[in-house]
């Protein structure tokens, strides 16, 4: 899978998306501009030790992001979309877009996407879920529906046994 930042503004938020990258192996693109230094503390600190090992490209805008993944299927996560993630099939290579924290994906990209808008339900009162948190949910939607291809499914515990 492939995670898309569209202008992330908190490092915090960050780090923890690309270390739900490492434990999913997926590949984290961001696209500037970035509200934070990729150097800052707070992005290592809530990435841990993983940072290092994560897949990260960085591009200057949309446009230089669609130019070097010209053939890529985005789905976008926003609240104006009309599909729940759950109801839509992913592939593998799908890229899945999540817009910066203060005000999500900009209508004006959405728009060229009104297909693959999805969304994750909430009560009427909610604007929206934490970033990290949002990633979380729809990737491991995507991972479900490829039967978790190479992780790891069954625990080791150490001490007692099943």
């Amino acid at each position: 899978m492939n995670i898309i930042l569209h202008e992330p503004e908190i490092p915090a938020n960050t780090g923890n998306i690309g270390r739900t990258c490492m434990a999913t192996g997926s590949s984290l693109h961001l696209i500037e501009p970035l509200g934070f230094r990729l150097s800052e503390k707070e992005l290592r600190r809530a990435g841990m030790d993983y940072w290092q090992d994560i897949s990260v490209s960085t591009y200057l805008n949309f446009a230089d992001f669609k130019e070097k993944n010209p053939r890529a299927k985005i789905w976008m996560a926003t609240t104006k979309a009309r599909y729940v993630y759950t109801d839509v099939t992913y592939s593998a290579d799908d890229f899945i877009m999540f817009g910066k924290e203060s005000a999500g994906i900009p209508e004006e990209i959405l728009l060229d996407y009104k297909e693959t808008c999805i969304r994750i339900p909430m009560l009427p009162k909610t604007r929206s879920l934490n970033l990290a948190n949002s990633v979380a949910v729809v990737v491991y939607e995507a991972l479900r529906q490829g039967g978790f291809a190479e992780m790891k499914l069954v625990g080791d515990l150490r001490k007692l046994s099943w």
